[in-house]
């Protein structure tokens, strides 16, 4: 079929997967060979960048399977990807865990020697990175320490958006955005003035192919993270990415939903709170039981809405939606190739939907077996498909519904109607709009999004 051969295009692939065996997912992948075949070459370099978030669920000491991308389905996909190579061009695992996660930690669950003899058995060198700069070593919530990292070998490239942005236009509020550390100072300058920088990983911007391989979980401040989202990872240097505005709506921020006096009051201390550890950052230690006395005063953040964590997060999605821009038309210098997808990175999305996250994602999800793989070459396409599939309106998911909006430097050329899904199963094998709202999923979106994103 035509459609096989076309990058970028509104066809999703879906098929049923109960297990995580090997065997099983091979399988599965050898049906979409010819996908495989059509994006990648010989002496291509390509990138696998999975979900590697963190070695474990947040309050669930052991539980990862619902949290990371599984280790068995990356060892899958990079057989199919040798295969491709015939012995030539070269592979890289890599992604950018959240800061204070332990990448020795996620190592264990991974294994990535058994990658690396894989690629020497084939004559290609298969490389698994850590892209960050940092590593925080967290207690109570508050930074202790703070290790260096090598990062990309081929280090970073500063990208700016410029006008190409999706934070043109979009003015902060008084207190500015918050981005991943104390310092917001440094968020806001890289988006002041005209600029929109993002730091990323010069070696993902220098491949010639991008297999995104995320885990299909609700979101806290995106509503879902999956193909679209998964490129925050991309990242070597995150407090350069917007992650909420601070203050309420009344004040045009998006940290809380509603000017209250608690709202209002939690603001201010935590302003002066972050200044404070963002000025002397070894005395965080000394302020855990502050930290503590807060969660008491104002909430835990497991029942609490706070930080952007809720569907009126108007920043997060512009950050997503930039990061896709650089990913598919940056060069590795941060310049940007023509705006037309002629001209963009090849690219496609495996989702691991075997075993998801619903809830409280993306960190302390609640297990769903969903039993899916989900394949597509455009990311709007494979996560309007994965939306509907856990019964949320992709209108609803700011992400995705501007996605369709951005006309310079396109990250899709399709209208939702146009969407497709070829799959075994014939509840799926239709247009998505086609697909009953009694076939899916029905996911428990996150607690700051529910009522807002259901179908």
């Amino acid at each position: 079929m035509n459609h096989l051969n076309q990058h970028g295009q509104p066809h999703v692939f879906l098929e049923p997967c109960s297990t995580y065996d090997i065997n099983h997912l091979r399988s599965v992948l050898a049906r979409w060979a010819p996908i495989f075949r059509a994006s990648i070459t010989k002496a291509d370099t390509v990138v696998i960048k999975p979900n590697w978030l963190t070695h474990t669920h947040k309050y669930i000491k052991g539980e990862w399977q619902s949290v990371i991308t599984h280790p068995n389905l990356i060892t899958s996909l990079l057989e199919v990807v040798l295969q491709c190579l015939q012995g030539s061009g070269s592979v890289l695992i890599a992604d950018a865990p959240q800061t204070n996660s332990r990448w020795d930690e996620i190592m264990k669950i991974m294994q990535p020697e058994t990658w690396i003899k894989m690629g020497r058995s084939a004559g290609v060198d298969v490389k698994v990175l850590d892209l960050r700069l940092d590593e925080w070593v967290t207690r109570g919530d508050l930074i202790i320490y703070r290790e260096k990292r090598p990062g990309d070998p081929l280090g970073s490239t500063t990208c700016n958006l410029r006008e190409n942005s999706e934070f043109l236009n979009h003015k902060p509020s008084k207190r500015g955005y918050f981005g991943a550390d104390y310092n917001k100072e440094e968020t806001n300058m890289a988006h002041s003035n005209g600029n929109h920088k993002y730091k990323v990983s010069r070696s993902i911007l220098a491949s010639t192919v991008f297999i995104n391989v995320p885990k299909l979980k609700t979101h806290k401040k995106a509503g879902i993270t999956c193909s679209l989202k998964n490129l925050v990872g991309i990242n070597t240097y995150k407090n350069y990415l917007p992650h909420y505005n601070e203050g309420t709506p009344q004040d045009g921020g998006d940290q809380f939903p509603e000017s209250t006096t608690r709202t209002k009051t939690e603001t201010i201390l935590l302003a002066q709170f972050n200044s404070l550890l963002s000025r002397y950052p070894k005395i965080a230690k000394t302020l855990i039981p502050l930290k503590t006395l807060g969660k008491a005063l104002f909430g835990h953040t497991r029942n609490t809405i706070r930080s952007g964590s809720w569907y009126g997060n108007d920043t997060l999605w512009r950050t997503v939606l930039d990061l896709n821009k650089i990913l598919l038309y940056a060069n590795p210098d941060g310049t940007l190739r023509p705006p037309n997808q002629n001209q963009h990175k090849r690219y496609i999305s495996l989702v691991d939907a075997i075993i998801s996250g619903e809830g409280n994602g993306p960190e302390a999800p609640t297990p769903k077996n969903s039993a899916l793989l989900i394949l597509g070459t455009n990311p709007v396409s494979v996560d309007c498909v994965c939306a509907k599939i856990m019964g949320f309106d992709y209108r609803r998911i700011p992400s995705i519904r501007n996605a369709f909006l951005v006309r310079r430097y396109p990250i899709c050329e399709f209208s939702y109607d146009h969407i497709t899904v070829h799959s075994s199963d014939m509840r799926f094998n239709k247009r998505l709009t086609q697909i009953l709202q009694t076939d899916c999923f029905n996911f428990q979106p996150h607690f700051g999004w529910k009522g807002h994103i259901e179908l």
